[in-house]
């Protein structure tokens, strides 16, 4: 048992010195990076919280609006952020928009999911871009999230230039 630890410790040793030498060693590989999107309303909206509560073992997470996300409720905003697909195909009238590209949902769990709202375009599609996109329409809170759909929706959106 003590030898099986001693060769998982080596390996996780040797994995993350291999790690590391790789990522010095080509910098030729192009990592993409990421345009930063956050802006007031996305600040706004990675506050929303979730009050838990039991129905009997079972938690219920009910989202909680802190008041600069209220605030902004049924008003027209401008939202920059990442084409995240719900459904294959290159044209999406509906779609989530997050703060980071899809390319680095990876890192995710290192300090929480991104911020995401779900868009629902007013007329037409957005052709599927890894590029930004810059959205404009009005916030509206799902009353009943836990039946589908995000907490945070844009309705009537259209594309901006």
């Amino acid at each position: 048992m003590m030898k099986r630890n001693i060769i998982l410790i080596l390996f996780s040793i040797l994995s993350i010195g291999v790690t590391r030498a790789q990522v010095g060693q080509f910098p030729e590989m192009n990592v993409p990076d990421h345009t930063p999107m956050m802006n007031s309303t996305w600040e706004a909206i990675d506050k929303m919280m979730y009050k838990v509560t039991y129905e009997g073992n079972k938690k219920v997470y009910t989202p909680t609006y802190p008041p600069a996300l209220k605030s902004l409720e049924n008003k027209i905003v401008e939202l920059p952020g990442y084409l995240i697909p719900l459904n294959s195909g290159r044209t999406h009238s509906t779609f989530m928009l997050s703060v980071l590209p899809v390319m680095q949902c990876m890192f995710c769990g290192t300090n929480g999911i991104p911020p995401m709202v779900e868009i629902f375009m007013k007329n037409g599609s957005v052709k599927f871009t890894e590029e930004p996109i810059k959205v404009k329409g009005k916030m509206k809170f799902n009353p009943e999230p836990l039946k589908g759909n995000a907490e945070i929706q844009i309705i009537d959106a259209v594309l901006l230039k």
